[in-house]
């Protein structure tokens, strides 16, 4: 982050001051440019998500740093990645979600390990404290990552030039008017500084303490934050002394403000203020310092007379609330910047979000949510509904979508114009009975298919359930407690673990029954059409074919079937006479290669749908993307991260490596030109190819 605002040179502060107020917008309907939004519930504050401001989401931002043309840059930690704020939409800049690493390249193709600290230059370029891998990087406005000082993986204390430096943790970095970096060499307690060609020198500190001194015999514990002045002095956020520490030009280190190992929130000067835990640093023109206090969930003014105030926020009040000084609320404000028009941006990390504070202390959201009030199941308009795990969807010709509201036990309708309404069952009341509305009982609901006659047909368990549009619910067939695989009529079948349902337009349910596909009339009719009890993988007619965890079903207009099977890796084609081939991908070889037919990999296939004209859509929920099949078995990614880096962006998952850019899918199907899938408490959707 610009550490000061005050001249670097002439020139630099000519450059800085173009830097001027601007507004989001949310022209965000080019497809290159984002493509993921949400159509209905609430996203959880924590995630790593692209887009719109008003959707975006953060992983665990740390810090920040505002470009010339008024580009806000946030280290999103966690997230490993640098993400980039312009034009009201929030995109990757460097690195890729999820995926640490120490590599140096272009883009997406770079790898981070936890980047903390950031500040930019007056040609625009950003440097990177990257804690984790224990050096320093450097971006330039494309999107070039090196790495200027430092070693990954190989911490210590030398000084030295460029890749014989060594550092342990370092957090935060500046640059002052001497040209030359500052950086926070945090579990080292020392102030290191790089010039601009790499060689790192010890500047000051040696050993963890809070005593102050000259060059390496001041002391430091924990240094996070660090700035610097238009005269080139420097201010440390000594966190574990709860101190602000100035170090002159000389290397002469004194307290500035607080007192050693006195914890609290008091205004006052010097040494009578106190602070909780001071982290991010930033200086004004006028030389004002602004701190972070992330346990006092405030931003402190600190004049350069050394005299303590409180900017924003409510001292010890734990919130996500906007405002005006002391009426707004933060929770754990980290890093800080500004802009040259005396604008603060806070990256509030506890609340994974980026505020605004206008030099009249008025505190806004700028992207990131205010905290996620949890699973829910309110109905309402759009992101104003709730739902808890949701795990099958379907449309209806008119363009009313329907969603297994799985947890919630319930089945919930969004209208054309965005309005959910639950249709059938109760939230939280589990059973089997049948009904209308809330009378209705579900024990599981999952995936869905709107049928011919207009109803839609649900997988609840050991049974498959039918829903009016009007929510009389009446069980097809199979038993609410009973697992088989047994033919027959209604309740009379059985099924083992029904996992995929797709209708063909004629009369006939195919139904992904764990390891079999069963054909149901919509009289409740149940026979095994391809597969047999047990799982394995094998081609053939009927019973003779051999199935793994099937994962989705569909069913082309051509009348041909193809089933997500899910744990051998590959998608299956069935034709009408039960002949079951391998139509894309390797059995067992897991992957995300896009390529045409036994070319192309998928982990984890789960949801499957197809238009209109045979292509398939496939819900990959390893690797979390989107695959679009054609009907002459070429592969290709449409959403998420994938080999081919598509342009639909966003990330919701923040569960185990599920980290791509769309976040978990659990079932997938089309409206118009929508692709819609469910997962993680919200209906998302992105434009169709």
């Amino acid at each position: 982050m610009f550490k000061r605002t005050a001249a670097f040179t002439a020139a630099a502060y000519l450059l800085l001051s173009s830097i001027s107020s601007y507004a989001f917008g949310i022209s965000f309907w080019k497809k290159r440019d984002v493509g993921l939004q949400i159509l209905a519930g609430h996203s959880p504050a924590e995630g790593m998500i692209n887009g719109p401001v008003s959707i975006a989401r953060f992983m665990e931002p740390r810090d920040v740093a505002v470009n010339a043309a008024g580009d806000i840059f946030v280290a999103d930690s966690n997230a490993h990645v640098i993400r980039k704020i312009s034009n009201g939409v929030v995109s990757t800049f460097a690195g890729r979600f999820g995926s640490s690493g120490h590599v140096n390249g272009v883009g997406e193709v770079a790898r981070f390990n936890y980047p903390t600290g950031l500040t930019i230059d007056g040609a625009g370029n950003l440097f990177v404290a990257e804690g984790n891998n224990h050096t320093i990087r450097k971006i330039t406005p494309d999107g070039v990552v090196t790495t200027m000082a430092g070693s990954p993986g190989s911490p210590g204390t030398t000084n030295g030039t460029g890749a014989a430096a060594r550092f342990r943790a370092p957090t935060d970095i500046t640059l002052s008017v001497d040209g030359n970096f500052y950086i926070t060499d945090r579990d080292n307690n020392r102030i290191r500084k790089m010039t601009p060609a790499g060689v790192v020198t010890t500047f000051a500190g040696s050993s963890g303490g809070c005593d102050d001194g000259t060059g390496v015999a001041a002391q430091f514990s924990y240094p996070t934050g660090i700035a610097s002045d238009s005269a080139g002095n420097i201010f440390v956020a000594s966190s574990s002394c709860y101190t602000i520490r100035k170090i002159t030009p000389a290397g002469v280190v004194t307290t500035f403000a607080g007192q050693a190992y006195m914890s609290d929130a008091v205004d006052g000067t010097g040494g009578a203020a106190r602070f909780k835990w001071p982290v991010g640093l930033v200086i004004d023109s006028f030389d004002n310092l602004y701190v972070a206090d992330s346990d006092s969930t405030a931003i402190r003014k600190i004049t350069s007379a050394g005299v303590v105030s409180n900017f924003a926020g409510d001292y010890n009040s734990y919130g996500s609330v906007d405002g005006t000084g002391t009426a707004a609320q933060f929770s754990a404000p980290t890093g800080l910047s500004i802009d040259t028009s005396g604008n603060l941006y806070v990256v509030d990390s506890s609340s994974m979000s980026v505020r605004k504070i206008s030099p009249a202390r008025v505190a806004t959201l700028v992207a990131g949510t205010h905290f996620w009030d949890g699973d829910g199941t309110a109905d309402g308009t759009a992101t104003a509904a709730r739902f808890f795990d949701p795990a099958g969807i379907s449309a209806d010709p008119a363009g009313n979508v329907y969603v297994s509201d799985s947890m919630n036990k319930t089945i919930r309708r969004i209208s054309v114009s965005g309005v959910v309404t639950t249709i059938a069952g109760s939230p939280g009341q589990e059973g089997s009975a049948d009904g209308t509305g809330a009378a209705a009982r579900f024990f599981y609901p999952t995936h869905m298919t709107v049928a011919e006659d207009g109803n839609i047909y649900v997988l609840d368990q050991y049974r498959i359930r039918k829903v009016t549009p009007a929510g009389v619910v009446t069980t097809l067939a199979g038993a609410y407690d009973i697992s088989d695989q047994v033919d027959g009529t209604g309740t009379a079948a059985r099924f083992s673990g029904v996992s995929g349902i797709a209708s063909d337009g004629a009369g006939s349910l195919y139904v992904g029954d764990a390891y079999a596909i069963r054909k149901v009339t919509l009289a409740g009719v149940v026979t095994t059409f391809a597969g047999q009890a047990g799982q394995g993988y094998t081609d053939g007619t009927g019973s003779s074919a051999a199935f793994t965890r099937i994962g989705g079903v569909t069913v082309t207009k051509a009348g041909h079937i193809f089933v997500a099977d899910r744990d051998n890796q590959v998608i299956r084609k069935i034709t009408s006479g039960g002949v079951v081939t391998t139509f894309a991908g390797i059995a067992g070889d897991s992957g995300e290669n896009d390529g045409s037919g036994s070319s192309a990999r998928f982990s984890e296939p789960m949801g499957i749908t197809s238009d209109a004209s045979g292509n398939l859509y496939v819900a990959q929920g390893g690797a979390n993307v989107i695959r679009k099949v054609t009907p002459e078995a070429i592969v290709s990614t449409v959403a998420g991260v994938g080999p081919s880096s598509p342009g639909y962006t966003g990330k919701l998952s923040t569960s185990g490596n599920r980290f791509s850019e769309i976040g978990f899918v659990r079932d997938i199907c089309l409206s118009g030109k929508k692709i819609l899938f469910v997962g993680e408490d919200i209906v998302k959707w992105v434009p169709r190819p």
